[in-house]
């Protein structure tokens, strides 16, 4: 029989929850359910932050930090991929809603460190987070997964990609590998934008992937292998489940989450 996980809030019961304590810190995946080319699921998002999720905390826990991962939240902002069959699009006002109610939820428990660890990049948190400040004693972190270790992309894909490309595909490769029809992927070419001012990103605009790519997927994932993701996700749990224990053993005093005055 699989041992249960104490770091995971869907698998423990209310008597280990009172034997063991509550936790410092509590992780939120959120993911979302889109296409991701014609070679990876629709739930990429989800299974990519709820797996890394759970390789985080199992290893920060085994560094001493008090941490408890929650069940994900698996839709997303996704209005821009409608025009692909069976995308599920939830507003961001909805998601602000639902987290501030988890927010107050473990508010109301006194667990007071939120760390999102978002798997979607059309999830736009930080509005609401600034809104939420100052209304809760709760302190919530946005870790978005993909940038963590983005220093180090250029050392481990030749082409990163932006949407199914060669690094997410790597990734899934390494976590979800009977979910992945590589033989099915195709270029995952885009169409570049015709001004200059969004070529350069100093302008901004909503990109309907319709109009942006073929079959949803940005970048060629073609080259993705199981090695260049485990080598990838190697960095970025490492330095996220640092981040747990820090956060663990750091008290939320009147200087918090900066250094005190000398």
């Amino acid at each position: 029989m699989k041992a249960v996980r104490s770091w995971c809030l869907s698998e423990v019961t209310l008597k280990q929850i009172r034997e063991q304590g509550l936790p410092e810190i509590a992780v939120l995946p959120i993911g979302s359910c889109e296409p991701h080319g014609l070679h990876l699921p629709y739930g990429s998002d989800t299974f990519e932050a709820v797996i890394i999720g759970e390789r985080v905390c199992a290893l920060a826990h085994e560094r001493g930090a008090k941490v408890m991962l929650l069940p994900a939240i698996p839709y997303g902002v996704n209005s821009n991929l409608l025009s692909f069959p069976m995308t599920i699009h939830v507003s961001q006002e909805t998601l602000n809603t639902i987290l501030s109610d988890i927010v107050f939820s473990l508010e109301k428990h006194k667990v007071y460190k939120l760390v999102l660890l978002n798997g979607h990049g059309g999830n736009d948190f930080l509005g609401g987070l600034r809104d939420l400040y100052g209304k809760t004693k709760v302190w919530i972190f946005l870790v978005n997964w993909w940038k963590v270790g983005s220093d180090k992309l250029g050392e481990i894909f030749e082409e990163v990609g932006d949407h199914a490309g060669e690094m997410e595909t790597s990734v899934c490769l390494a976590i979800i590998p009977h979910l992945v029809h590589l033989e099915d992927a195709d270029d995952g070419a885009v169409r570049p934008f015709r001004f200059e001012a969004l070529t350069k990103g100093w302008a901004w605009t909503t990109r309907p992937w319709e109009r942006l790519t073929k079959n949803s997927g940005h970048g060629d994932p073609r080259k993705a292998t199981v090695e260049k993701g485990e080598r990838y996700l190697n960095i970025l749990v490492e330095r996220i489940a640092n981040f747990l224990v820090e956060l663990s053993q750091s008290p939320i005093d009147e200087w918090f989450p900066f250094e005190p005055s000398k």
